[in-house]
């Protein structure tokens, strides 16, 4: 090797392998100053190191639960705002019970990882706007910050009966004791309602015996 290449090696090489390695990284992952969710402006939290990346880095990890359901591609993460470490995770498996929603899933196995404490400190992220169900569970859990992609109208235009209550209605139903800091929604759902008419398709091409509610 020429010195003259061996200086430009020596000098860009270990730029040129960082931006190969940043490449490489899959959706729904971030480097380690990347981890957190997108935390601003919401009463007065400070923002991310990169505003408005973080909301969807972290749906992507809903949407790969998700995927575990074909037929009900429910799912959801429960991740620490500040650090962004996964503490929960979930899917619809409502073929048990029907109380296990997605986002009943993931704050279950929150609790079982972390124990029923610290849950003002996390966010969820859903596939789904979170039905009257789940939402009331994240008022009692005093669970601020939700972050969903496909609404209650959107899912329920894929034949999924819900109740008729969006998840800012249940909050403002428990505002004498709860306060959210962050209820938003839309964060990649043109990819989840795409979701959801797959999964419609495949309803119809193989029924189930009974129609199962959300």
């Amino acid at each position: 090797m020429d010195s003259g290449r061996r200086r430009f090696l020596g000098r860009y090489g270990g730029v040129a392998a960082a931006v190969a390695a940043s490449l490489a990284l899959p959706p729904g992952t971030a480097q380690a100053d990347e981890a957190r969710p997108d935390t601003g402006p919401v009463l007065g939290a400070r923002p991310g190191p990169h505003p408005g990346t973080g909301h969807e880095r972290f749906m992507w990890l809903a949407v790969e639960q998700a995927r575990r359901n074909p037929r009900w591609p429910f799912g959801a993460v429960i991740v620490h705002t500040r650090t962004g470490e996964v503490l929960g995770r979930g899917v619809n498996t409502g073929d048990d019970s029907p109380l296990l929603h997605g986002e009943v899933v993931a704050m279950n196995d929150y609790v079982r990882r972390q124990g029923n404490q610290g849950w003002a400190d996390t966010t969820l992220y859903t596939t789904g706007e979170p039905c009257s169900m789940c939402m009331s569970a994240m008022a009692w859990a005093n669970l601020r910050r939700v972050v969903w992609a496909s609404s209650i109208d959107e899912i329920r235009r894929t034949d999924i009966i819900q109740i008729d209550l969006t998840a800012h209605q249940v909050a403002a139903s428990a505002r004498s004791f709860y306060t959210p800091e962050l209820l938003l929604g839309g964060v990649l759902a043109d990819h989840t309602n795409h979701l959801f008419r797959e999964a419609q398709r495949l309803r119809e091409r193989f029924p189930d015996e009974r129609r199962r509610e959300r």
